[in-house]
């Protein structure tokens, strides 16, 4: 969901992140940038910093879990039934 104002601080790197995947133009967009993409980078870089953040692009606001979780989509296999193995 875009944000109707131009979000900041811990809400602003937590929307970054989960718009990092669709790139800058997408992020900024959501977390209520529009196409002012420097200014949105701009905050997200000050936001990251005073979280002691050590980020220098958006893709590395990614982490391990959310690729883990991405991969996660496949076939689950168990048994039928918790006696059978």
């Amino acid at each position: 969901m875009v944000s109707p104002t131009q979000l900041h601080g811990t809400e602003l790197v937590d929307c970054a992140r989960a718009n990092a995947k669709q790139g800058i133009k997408i992020a900024a967009y959501q977390c209520g940038y529009g196409d002012d993409i420097k200014t949105f980078a701009q905050e997200l870089r000050q936001a990251c910093e005073t979280m002691n953040l050590k980020v220098k692009e958006l893709s590395e606001l990614i982490t391990d879990q959310d690729m883990i979780l991405t991969m996660g989509t496949g076939e689950i296999i168990a048994p039928d039934t918790a006696s059978e193995l």
